[in-house]
């Protein structure tokens, strides 16, 4: 019985942190988040995503294309590619993802071209997809405002030919962390019982 209460603390302790607050970015927050962009063109972007805000987790769906040859990039070893820059920049995204509730959901290598492509030109080819969950734009933006990631944000633009990343949510996902950990939690439980 004990350990099954413990097991109920811990999963309600991770639902609670892993659930967004469900308030959407109040103009006091946007305010504060568009004063940390130094491009007009970046604090467009960013108002426009901050307003849109449901207060709801969303997914980012990235499609890359890794540069092959770089070049020099500043504080990167000499002769990096492409993957090594990216992987210079993910040494300080993934920590900040993680602890912010978000993570990669999945990453993948492509294994051919673009099946279909209307309206985009250069789009036939790219080397890697992923999706990444974010506990809330709020999270994104911390993230994205924060000096460090911009001290580090030049890595992921010199790894990049191109790529296309754009937010979407959806009602539900089934691969969400609360449900296959809550299934786990409860699976743990009726066999605790079953003692």
């Amino acid at each position: 019985m004990k350990s099954t209460i413990t097991l109920l603390l811990l999963y309600g302790a991770f639902w609670f942190w892993y659930t967004p607050s469900g308030a959407p970015l109040s103009d006091k927050e946007i305010e504060a988040y568009l004063s940390r962009i130094d491009s007009a063109e970046g604090r467009a972007q960013i108002e426009a995503f901050a307003r849109e805000d449901t207060g709801r987790s969303f997914y980012m769906l990235n499609a890359l294309d890794l540069n092959e040859l770089p070049g020099v990039v500043e504080g990167a070893p000499e002769g990096s590619d492409g993957q090594q820059l990216m992987d210079l920049y993910m040494e300080h995204m993934l920590p900040a993802l993680l602890a912010r509730a978000s993570h990669p959901v999945f990453f993948g290598v492509a294994v051919g071209k673009s099946v279909e492509v209307v309206g985009i030109e250069n789009a036939e080819t790219w080397d890697r997809g992923a999706l990444v969950r974010y506990r809330s734009r709020r999270d994104l933006l911390d993230i994205v405002t924060n000096p460090d990631f911009r001290g580090r944000h030049h890595f992921k633009v010199a790894a990049l030919e191109k790529t296309i990343a754009y937010p979407i949510e959806t009602p539900f996902f089934p691969g969400d962390l609360r449900l296959l950990l809550g299934l786990v939690a409860a699976l743990l439980i009726s066999l605790s019982l079953r003692r």
